[in-house]
Parts: C-alpha cells; structure tokens; sequence
C-alpha cells in the first residue's frame, strides 16, 4: 500500500497528492490533502453508450460528518441525500472539467470526491476541484489537462490564497479560480461591492497559484512515468454537414439576419428549413451517399444542422457585430420591472423582466426560529438569508415532470442567494430571517440575473433596508481563432452556441458576485477583466431601469408580517429568563400571545402582529434581567401571600419578599391585617441573600402619596409599567 506523495507550498500553505495507495481499482485516485483536510477523489471510465448525443459526466461530492467527528442527525444516523452544499460544490467540480474533454467523446466518466477528514482552517471544495483532475489524468482519460483551483480571499488590502472559513467570513473576497495551462476556465466568487479592477487583480493572483498546481501535476505524471492521453477525434464523414452547409447555409443566414422575429419565429423558420432538407434527402436514390449516412445514424441530420446553424451565428457575429436579435454586442434588452404585483399577504414581491426572460421574485420575513439549520462539514449551522430558484418546464414552451430541485436550481438560488448577502441589513438592526423565491416564469436566457433583479425589488417591496440595490448581467463570447467578441446581456441561442457565460452582479459600488464558465479550454486574465468591465455600464444601465418601479425600500411591512423586537441581555441570565423546564419563558409567551427567541450571545427576539404585546414581553424581559441593588425603591402589587410574608412584582416577571417582620414598625400578627392581594405598595430593597432572592421593606418607607423623598434613597423610585 505504499504511494507515492508530491507536496506543493505557496503562501505558507503546502497541499499533498498521493498517488498509487487509495482505492486500487478506480480508473486513478489521488488523496488530496492541507492541514488535517483531506479528500479522496477517483476518476472511473466505462464504454460508450448507443444512441446518446452528449457527453455523460457524473461529478459527485460526498461529505462524511465522521470527517468533522460527528454523527448525522437524521433518524437513521447516517448520510442519505447530499445537502446542498455538497451539490454546489459537486458543480464546482464539473464545470471547469466538463469543457475540457473532447466534444466527441461518448464514454460513461464519473469522477468521485469523498472529504474524509475537515480541518476548519482548510476548505474542502478547491481540493476536490484539483482532485478531480489528477485523478482524470491518472485514469488515462482523454482530457485537455491538467486543470486546478484555488481560493483567493481578501483581508483588508491583501490577497490571501486558500483562507480558512474565518478568514473568508471575515474578508470582502471569496473567489475560487480555476484554470488550465491554456488560462482561466472558471470563476465563482461573492465580493462586498468590491470595484471591478480589484476582483480581476484577485483572478490573475489566484491563476499564478493555479499555474504552481499545474506544473505539481505535470511533475506527479512524469515521475510516475504515465503518458498524458491526448485526445485525438476519431475519422468522421462529412458528407452531410458538407451537403448541408452547401444546400441550407443561404436559408440559415436570411433567418438569422432578419432581427425584426421572435424567438419563436425564428425557431419555426429554422425548424422548417431542417424538415425541408429532411424531405429532400428522403427523396434522393437510396445509394446516395447523404441518404446512406443519415439512414445509418438518425441523430447526423438534427446535429449536423445545429452545427451549422452555429458556425454562421457566430460568423455573423464576428464578420459583422450584429446579433440574431439585431442588438450592438454592447446592447441590453428591453427592460421592465414592478413591485408590489401580488397582494400583501406576500409581504414582498416583484416582476423583473429583460426581453423574453421573465422572473417573479417573492420576499418572506420570518423570525429567528425560521432559520434554515444546516447538517453538513460547513462551521456555520445555520442561514438566515435562504433563495430559492425554480425553472419549470413551461418557462421554455416545454413539458416534464415537476419534481423536486436539481442541481442546476440549487445553483441558480445560491448564486442570486451570494449576490445579495453584501447589502442586506445587519442581524442587530433587522432580526428577521429571509426567504427569497424566484420563480422563473420565461427563459431565454440569464434568469440567474433576471433573479437578482427581480429578488432585490421583492426585498425592498418587503421593507427590508437593503445597503444598495443590486443587477446583474451574463457576459457571453465568441472566440474563433484569434478573433474574439464579448456579448452583453446574453440570449438562449447565444449562451448555447457561445463560448462563455459570465455572469455579474453588484451595486453601483461595485461586485457582489461572479459566476464563469467555459465550453473552451481556458481564457487568457486579459480577455476576462474585458468581460469584467464591459458589464459594469450593462449593470448601471439596468440598475436605472429597475429603480424607475421602486428606489428605496418600503416605510412600512406588510401587514402580515411579523413585527419583531431585538435587544440584548447578558448571556449569564438567559436562564433566568427561560426559568426551570422553560416555565418562564412559556409563561411570558402565554400571557402576551408572543414568539420568543433568545441566542446563545444573549441576543432576543420577540415576534409579534401586535407592537403593544412584544412591548410587553420586552418589558418583562428586561425586568427579569435587570439586576437589582440594594436600596432601590420600587412600587408594585401584592401578588401573593404566605403565612410568614408577602410577595411584590417589583419589576415585570421580577418578585420579591416582605418579610413579616418588616411589614411595619409594629408587631404584625397576621399579614391581611397589614396588605391584601392587588395592594400597590412601595418598597426598598432590604438586602439581596446568598441565593440571589430579594428582600424587601416597608419599614421607612413613604406609602399612598407620602413624601417619597422625606429619607434619602440611591435611585430614583422605579415604578411598575
């Protein structure tokens, strides 16, 4: 079981792959590791499956909680289905491999990453993305390798590569880079409004990190003595693209030239075409070698076609500037947005739209017990900010069955979720937990945007002060040699005949989120700052046409959201507000009809439709807590008698004794004979025992109107309320 390890250092951080001693019969392994983190993560080939079109790639991200020494929390105490975090973090892995192997290959890849073990100064996610080619390479898989990632955070004015999770929540930069010798082929990060030149200095640190790893790997492969496989496109006929380019491509352009149509025209049109030509061949002599081929594979005709058509859109693209819809390829669609378009039992909501893309976005304000718990290696358990994306088949003219989110949902929501943290108001100031659905009712193109938008007018319809509004638009490209065209405001066609979908978001300040992917084997940092900074005008552009619906956010919540209260108490006495079994806190929620929650920083929330009954509970809370002196006078109701004295609600919640020693000067044989259940009386505060219970006097002390100050007291009289 020996293997073989190669360490790599940068940055005072030095990351292992070992080689040759994990799972022996899995196409290649590697076990990944920095610090006490490490992954495991195989890459398994099988032959080619009949009839299928695309690339059938399965990366998949497996946590194990024995990795952080704990048991999962489910019923049956152990992992089931992956948490979402785990299913970003698989899309993490499979967009910058998916690009990289061959257009034609066929073949079953899974690539496979377990975390086995989680230090919380080392994330996990970057190292299975570096794993997942290592692993790639040694299976002998035709790949465009090697690739590699790294995380760049940022503390104060300095980059810092692969931070811990502390310094990544305390920085203004998460970014995680991933590139490939040929440069960058991925970018996902969250920024605090961070300006355009500081993310793209952020990508080229993070690529030179990336360019060490590659070389690690180039190293491993050469020690080894394993040959990188290069992929070599197997012989094809072209006797039907060539029959097609020669009989459809004058079709093809006037269809794609005639920037008046709709997307559905435009399909139609394309679509007949495609049937006539279909019909053509149909009639031609059966020992027509076009006849032949099509009659030997019934997919050649429709993927020939598709082919065909995006050779002369991209070549319309980079010969002339114009787009299939007529735009500049610095231009936006038309805009239009409202607020407000659903009743208010949703306490916020919002219509974005950005030609035919379509989003409703909904905002609900919840208490602090709504936050979503999370069972997974991450440190933080819990979110208080949850977005949730959905994309059903009718928003494409289409039809499939609704189940439950996919992977591509999940990352929508989380990308839109990330955009939007940077501005929203801190926990101290507005308590509530927030849940923002987008729900894509047309797509042709960056709903992820068109969520941001539309979810940032559903926030502030809600009344959630927001820091700054936030847009966002998707970036595409077109390389063909060495000839390259950055698309704003990307459309269906475009991001699927492209090369690129970068999406941006952020406020006028600056970035807040990024998301890129490639079909191409890497990008130089030049061309990317290009994108980067041909999407802030877009950004600004639309930023204006969405405050036009509504600028700032609403004075007032729905009325059916919950009202809440927020202050603090010292964590030592959260006890004493929960009292034996919960018996306090229940009590006080049952007499003000109230929602309570108390953080373990001493943090309270009340939640309440009435402001006057949160008030209260305030009220009792704060007397439960307030910590009484010696010498302090109060006045209060008798609550209740024993045969040895009398208790006084000296503050709300807060009791204290008069002995019957101390009702009067006098001898008192009985305490009626001196005060009743109900009787307001004025008391000080004898003394405070061992046990922390509070005694108190009559003795001296002014009653019904008397001088209250005929002796000296340290405080002022603190009456009840």
């Amino acid at each position: 079981m020996q293997g073989q390890t190669k360490s790599i250092s940068f940055d005072g951080r030095e990351i292992r792959l070992t080689t040759g001693r994990y799972a022996p019969q899995a196409g290649g392994s590697v076990m990944v590791e920095c610090g006490d983190t490490a992954v495991l993560v195989t890459a398994t080939q099988s032959s080619g499956r009949e009839g299928i079109d695309f690339l059938p790639l399965i990366c998949d991200y497996e946590e194990r909680l024995y990795a952080a020494g704990r048991i999962p929390g489910s019923f049956m105490r152990r992992e089931s289905r992956p948490p979402e975090r785990a299913t970003l973090i698989a899309r993490l892995m499979d967009r910058p491999m998916r690009p990289l192997f061959p257009a034609w290959m066929r073949d079953d890849i899974q690539i496979a990453a377990t975390c086995l073990s989680l230090d919380e100064r080392v994330p996990a996610d970057v190292l299975a993305v570096t794993g997942a080619s290592m692993s790639t390479l040694l299976a002998g898989i035709p790949f465009n390798g090697p690739m590699a990632a790294v995380r760049v955070g940022l503390l104060g004015d300095d980059f810092v590569l692969n931070p811990s999770y502390r310094e990544i929540e305390r920085g203004d930069l998460d970014l995680v880079v991933a590139g490939t010798p040929d440069g960058v082929v991925m970018v996902e990060a969250g920024a605090n409004q961070l300006s355009e030149q500081d993310v793209i200095e952020a990508i080229d640190f993070g690529y030179e990190a990336v360019c060490e790893l590659i070389k690690s790997q180039q190293s491993i492969l050469k020690e080894t003595g394993l040959t990188q496989v290069q992929p070599e496109e197997p012989a094809s006929d072209d006797t039907v693209p060539n029959y097609l380019e020669k009989n459809c491509s004058k079709s093809i352009c006037e269809i794609l030239k005639h920037f008046e149509q709709t997307k559905e025209e435009r399909d139609n049109k394309l679509e007949e075409v495609k049937n006539n030509i279909s019909d053509t061949i149909d009639g031609l002599k059966d020992d027509n070698a076009v006849k032949k081929s099509v009659a030997v594979n019934n997919k050649l005709l429709g993927t020939s076609f598709k082919a065909l058509t995006k050779k002369l859109m991209r070549e319309q693209i980079i010969k002339e500037g114009k787009r299939v819809d007529g735009r500049n390829l610095d231009e936006v669609r038309k805009i239009e947005s409202a607020a407000g378009v659903l009743p208010k039992r949703v306490h916020g909501s919002a219509l974005f739209q950005r030609g035919l893309t379509q989003v409703l976005s909904t905002a609900t304000l919840g208490t602090p017990s709504d936050a979503q718990e999370m069972d997974d290696l991450n440190p933080n358990t819990e979110k208080t900010y949850i977005h949730h994306y959905n994309f059903p088949p009718y928003s494409v003219g289409e039809t499939r069955p609704m189940r439950s989110p996919g992977r591509r949902e999940i990352g929508h929501g989380a990308l839109a979720e990330r955009a939007l943290i940077p501005v929203l108001p801190a926990k101290d100031t507005f308590p509530y937990v927030l849940r923002v659905v987008s729900e894509v009712l047309s797509s042709n193109g960056s709903t992820s945007m068109g969520s941001v938008c539309g979810s940032t007018l559903a926030l502030m319809d809600a009344g959630v002060p927001l820091k700054a509004p936030v847009s966002g638009a998707a970036m595409g490209l077109i390389k063909e040699g060495k000839e390259i065209r950055i698309l704003t405001d990307i459309q269906g066609i475009e991001d699927f005949l492209g090369d690129m979908d970068f999406k941006v978001a952020g406020t006028e300040k600056g970035i807040t989120a990024l998301q890129m992917d490639m079909k191409i084997t890497g990008l130089p940092v030049k061309t990317v700052a290009e994108a980067v900074n041909q999407a802030r005008p877009a950004r600004i552009h639309i930023l204006e046409k969405m405050t036009e619906a509504i600028d700032t956010p609403r004075e007032s919540l729905s009325p059916h959201a919950p009202r809440l209260l927020s202050f603090r108490i010292d964590p030592e006495l959260i006890g004493t507000v929960i009292g034996p079994g919960g018996r306090t806190i229940k009590g006080i929620t049952e007499r003000t009809n109230t929602k309570i929650d108390i953080e373990d920083g001493g943090i309270v929330t009340i939640a309440s439709h009435d402001g006057a009954a949160a008030e209260e509970a305030q009220k009792i809370i704060e007397g439960l807590t307030r910590k009484v002196h010696e010498g302090e006078i109060f006045t209060g109701p008798i609550t209740r008698i024993i045969p040895i004295g009398a208790f006084v609600e000296i503050l709300p919640g807060k009791e204290g004794m008069i002995h019957i020693s101390q009702l009067s000067e006098a001898r008192v044989e009985k305490v009626e004979d001196v005060v009743k259940v109900g009787d307001e009386v004025t008391v000080r505060v004898r003394e405070i025992d061992n046990r922390g219970r509070i005694n108190l006097t009559l003795r001296g002390v002014p009653q019904h109107g008397e001088d209250l100050h005929s002796e000296p007291s340290p405080t002022p009289v603190a009456p009840l309320t």
